[in-house]
């Protein structure tokens, strides 16, 4: 059995966009709200697409671009107190 693939904090922030959202390759999304960072664990290798949503009524997304996990910027360590 091959060993699990390497485990990352990313994290993503939303400048431009109303709502952004992050769809991952097992199918779960994260919504960013514009202004805002969200972190997330990802897998070594893992497609990410970002996708624009501009009208919450619609069913309208617009894809941003597509990248690998790996690609993302690492998230900030968590300070221990």
């Amino acid at each position: 059995m091959p060993p699990a693939p390497a485990r990352f904090r990313k994290a993503y922030v939303n400048q431009d966009h109303p709502v952004v959202l992050l769809r991952f390759e097992d199918g779960h999304e994260i919504r960013v709200p514009r202004g805002k960072v969200k972190t997330f664990d990802a897998y070594a290798g893992e497609i990410i697409k970002i996708v624009a949503v501009y009208d919450p009524t619609s069913t309208e997304r617009d894809l941003l671009e597509t990248v690998r996990a790996d690609e993302l910027p690492d998230a900030e360590p968590h300070e221990v107190r």
